[in-house]
C-alpha cells in the first residue's frame, strides 16, 4: 500500500516541476533568458549556414540538437565591461538535401546588463563542451 502511495505522490511532484515551464524566469538566475537565444541561433542557421542553404518544403535543415552547454569563466576584463555569465554551446544538425549531411555549429553567448548577445566560438568537444 505504501509504494502506490509514494507513487502517487511522485507523479505530482513530477506534474508540478512541469507546470513550472511557463513561468517568468528568476531574476536571480545567471542563464535567464538564454533559452529564446538558442532559439534565434537555430534560426540563424536554418536562413544562413551552407549546409541548410538549399531548401526542401522550405527547410534547409533538420534534427537540430544542442550537443553541450557550459558555463564559462569570465576574466576580469569582461567583468569591467559587464559581463555577468557567459555560456559556450554546441549545436548539430543535418542538410535536408544532398544526402542529409551533417552540420555543427558553434557559439559563445554573453550576458551584460541583463541581455544577452552571441558570438561565433571555437570547436569545442560536441558531447562536453571542453575546448578541442
Amino acid at each position: 500500500m505504501i509504494r502506490p502511495l509514494a507513487a502517487a505522490g511522485l507523479c505530482g511532484l513530477l506534474l508540478a516541476a512541469c507546470s513550472q515551464g511557463g513561468t517568468t524566469s528568476d531574476p536571480s538566475d545567471p542563464h535567464a533568458g538564454l533559452d529564446p537565444q538558442i532559439l534565434a541561433w537555430r534560426n540563424d542557421l536554418e536562413a544562413n549556414h551552407v549546409a541548410c542553404k538549399a531548401k526542401v518544403d522550405g527547410h534547409g535543415c533538420d534534427s537540430f540538437e544542442v550537443t553541450c552547454k557550459a558555463m564559462q569563466e569570465i576574466t576580469p576584463e569582461e567583468a569591467a565591461k559587464g559581463v555577468t555569465a557567459q555560456v559556450v554551446a554546441a549545436m548539430s544538425f543535418n542538410g535536408r538535401s544532398g544526402g542529409g549531411q551533417p552540420g555543427s555549429a558553434f557559439a559563445l553567448f554573453s550576458k551584460a546588463g541583463g541581455q544577452w548577445s552571441r558570438a561565433e566560438a571555437m570547436p569545442v568537444n560536441m558531447n562536453t563542451c571542453a575546448p578541442v
